[in-house]
């Protein structure tokens, strides 16, 4: 028999929070830095502002959502009745 699952509590929200704040920092900040330093043209720097960035947002928000535990799948789901009260 398999263990129910809990839903995380506030202390993953949270983390989930901050560890999201912390990933688009870090990765603003590595744009910006490489820009900086001449490393990255300015039209490189905005196609990663534009389109590479959200996808790393998005790698960094499936990391750790798994990693705190908000991964379900099917099993995790109760079926739902609807009570049909007619009178």
């Amino acid at each position: 028999m398999v263990a129910p699952k809990h839903s995380p509590g506030p202390a993953a929200e949270y983390a989930f929070r901050t560890g999201m704040i912390a990933a688009a920092l870090v990765g603003l900040t590595g744009i910006g830095f490489l820009y900086w330093t001449g490393t990255i043209a300015l039209l490189l720097a905005g196609y990663s502002l534009v389109l590479l960035f959200p996808l790393y947002l998005v790698a960094a928000a499936v990391v750790l959502s798994v990693w705190l535990g908000y991964n379900t799948d099917a099993t995790d789901l109760r079926p739902v009745y609807r009570n049909d009260r007619r009178s």
